[in-house]
């Protein structure tokens, strides 16, 4: 990958440090539809379900069965199967009620940010790959958009973090509500042709959608 596009990802460090969470046990609806995400969230879920699962069953075997019905190898078994099948249900159903909607929308807005630098990645290197001037210089508004819209899901997820953490404060603060998009869409307006134009237009709508997040995070508090 080349450097400018280096510089523009976001990593999970990062991501962590801008929402206090750990990307990866945030629940989002979308992870699902990904097959590699989807096996890393249930994988997550297996081993916090195993670490609970000697306890809870000690706790439930020692203060409600052996005192009431005594000791009962089939009860035991049947706890072992039960207990880690009903942690990650419960685990589900709580994170689907308790999740922030605002948080898991911007997360999946980075997700689809870093899915336009995919896509210039594979362009670049296509053997197919014009490198003609034009060409140049679609691809270098295209980087410049993604640094715009770098800065403002920056931005929009420390807000929603900040906000998070005080449920009370207000949103007058304009520095956290200031954005790029009028800068986007002034390079939209440059002419930009083939797949990079394509790419310009996704990277605009991600930015909008990122300013609506925030005007929702500004209209909730």
């Amino acid at each position: 990958m080349q450097p400018d596009l280096l510089s523009l990802e976001m990593t999970k460090g990062e991501l962590r440090r801008l929402i206090g969470l750990d990307p990866d046990n945030v629940f989002r609806p979308s992870i699902i539809k990904n097959r590699d995400k989807r096996l890393s969230f249930f994988m997550n879920e297996m081993v916090v379900a195993v670490a609970l699962t000697p306890i809870i069953v000690g706790l439930i075997y020692g203060f409600i069965i052996l005192p009431t019905i005594g000791s009962s190898i089939l009860l035991g078994i049947i706890l072992v199967i039960s207990v880690p099948l009903a942690v990650i249900v419960g685990r589900w159903f709580w994170q689907r009620l308790t999740c922030p909607k605002t948080l898991t929308t911007l997360l999946d807005e980075v997700d689809q940010y870093h899915a336009v630098i995919k896509a210039i990645d594979i362009h670049d290197q296509l053997p197919t790959s014009e490198n003609t001037e034009t060409s140049i210089t679609d691809r270098e508004k295209v980087v410049a958009a993604l640094q715009l819209i770098r800065e403002d899901l920056v931005r929009a997820l420390k807000t929603e973090r900040i906000l998070r953490d005080n449920k009370k404060l207000q949103t007058n603060n304009e520095e956290l509500l200031v954005n790029n998009l009028t800068k986007l869409q002034s390079l939209q307006l440059s002419p930009v042709s083939g797949e990079y134009a394509q790419l310009l237009n996704q990277s605009l709508q991600i930015a909008l959608d990122v300013q609506a997040q925030i005007r929702k995070i500004q209209s909730s508090h």
